[in-house]
């Protein structure tokens, strides 16, 4: 099972009030809600190995590079050297640290890459597995690893994670048209707001996938435009067209890498705390009460 980190404690920030706190006034919602939505994953799904997938550089340069729009509208702060600044509630930022303590100090394996986004790290792991895999994420991008002869699914948080939209391919070929391959091209030719990625303009999702559906991928709705023969409309042709240059660069940006250098972690489901004394003092210090007994009762049983 791997954890797409960031995506579930922004949930958890989001669905937990901020008046849950530590014992000097700290909100710890996104520290106590994530460590219930762990609680839940282990004990309904019971995986063998368990990895948190960490943002090192949430808007890697190399992307940045090659479609400057990319998150554009979510930095708060650029910076010469290292990841730029993301732009978080002010009180969530605070807990990211004791997040990771907690952990930490769990034994639960936390991996994040210098230069790479978490989903970059889960496609990693993904592709070096042998064996059924599971990803817990509020991020559609991964729907691209979604692979049914390898046993790769998706769970999609809908409401906390005591409701999770199992995504495999006939849930993708459903509501998309088009299976965990060809997720990425469709993405990519609709766009993504959120993540600042242009789109061809006039290509719309439906219209994507008709056009995936027709001519199987990207290469191949390409060479359509090459082809005076092929289905396409006049205004498909041209947007088509003057998309080149960004259809040229926009696979690289999308794809999740799957050739990160992985740090070498153990990742078996602990079921004793790695570090139980510094688990304790997180404990007191942060006030985490049921949320943290519940998970090392599940964890022990």
């Amino acid at each position: 099972m791997l954890l797409d980190t960031a995506s579930l404690y922004f949930r958890a920030y989001f669905g937990v009030p901020d008046s849950v706190k530590a014992p000097d006034g700290t909100p710890v919602n996104a520290v106590r809600g994530l460590l219930d939505f762990i609680d839940r994953l282990v004990k309904d799904h019971r995986p063998d190995q368990l990895v948190a997938c960490m943002d090192a550089d949430w808007r890697p340069r190399w992307r940045v590079e090659l479609i400057p729009t990319y998150k554009a509208h979510r930095v708060a702060e650029e910076t010469t050297e290292g990841p730029d600044t993301e732009e978080v509630p002010d009180t969530l930022s605070p807990q990211v640290p004791v997040i990771e303590d907690v952990l930490d100090a769990l034994g639960i394996a936390r991996v994040g890459v210098a230069g790479y986004e978490a989903d970059d790290v889960i496609g990693t792991y993904t592709a070096r597995a042998t064996g059924p895999v599971d990803i817990v994420t509020g991020d559609r991008d991964l729907y691209q690893l979604v692979d049914d002869a390898r046993g790769v699914r998706v769970l999609y948080p809908v409401k906390g994670v005591g409701t999770l939209h199992l995504t495999d391919e006939a849930a993708l070929r459903e509501k998309y048209g088009v299976d965990g391959r060809g997720y990425a091209d469709l993405a990519l030719l609709r766009g993504d707001p959120s993540d600042g990625l242009p789109g061809v303009a006039g290509i719309g999702e439906k219209t994507a996938a008709k056009l995936l559906a027709e001519f199987g991928d990207l290469a191949g709705i390409q060479a359509a435009v090459d082809d005076p023969k092929a289905k396409l409309t006049p205004s498909q042709r041209k947007r088509l067209t003057e998309a080149r240059p960004y259809l040229a660069v926009a696979p690289k940006v999308v794809q999740v890498a799957d050739d990160v250098p992985l740090p070498d972690v153990g990742t078996a489901l602990p079921h004793t705390p790695h570090d139980a004394a510094a688990l304790d003092e997180l404990a007191a210090r942060w006030g985490l009460g049921g949320s943290l007994q519940r998970l090392l009762t599940t964890l022990t049983a």
